[in-house]
């Protein structure tokens, strides 16, 4: 192959490795405390690709899923709840406890299951959340065990 030739191959490489790199940015997230449980690792295969317009991105921690950059932010293994009186709404069959709203985000934890999984969604953004939680929740309902106790068992 004359050098030239090599040459153009080789930049043509390099080109390509860097618009690749370009392409799979990955998010920073803390893993949950109970991350490694092996249920986490089922919840984990079974979160979609792509939440409404919103494409999974790469996260460089166990147990754990984004969407976005990220305005969704996924984490199984959280602290699983006390029965409380916060919001409770069941979306694609999981029972959810809407937690008081940040700045920024708001967040759901799943009620009833051990490991639980926390949901993240960046306020302000033009999308809608229950959509959102039922598009996890359907996707994910099959790796999360029964429930132990329902949005119903909660006191009020």
């Amino acid at each position: 192959m004359p050098r030239s030739r090599r040459f153009a191959v080789a930049t043509g490489a390099v080109a390509l490795a860097w618009v690749l790199s370009g392409c799979s940015t990955t998010i920073h997230l803390e893993p949950a405390a109970d991350a490694n449980d092996p249920h986490c690792a089922a919840v984990s295969v079974l979160l979609p690709d792509a939440i409404g317009d919103l494409d999974r991105v790469w996260t460089d921690a166990q147990a754990t899923g984004a969407w976005g950059e990220p305005t969704v932010v996924l984490r199984c293994g959280v602290e699983p709840p006390a029965p409380q009186t916060l919001e409770c709404v069941t979306l694609g069959g999981v029972d959810w406890l809407v937690l008081d709203q940040e700045d920024e985000r708001q967040r759901l934890v799943s009620f009833g299951r051990d490991p639980a999984v926390e949901i993240s969604i960046r306020r302000g953004e033009e999308i809608d959340f229950a959509t959102v939680v039922e598009s996890i929740s359907t996707s994910i309902q099959s790796g999360l065990l029964p429930a132990t106790m329902t949005c119903s068992d909660r006191p009020g």
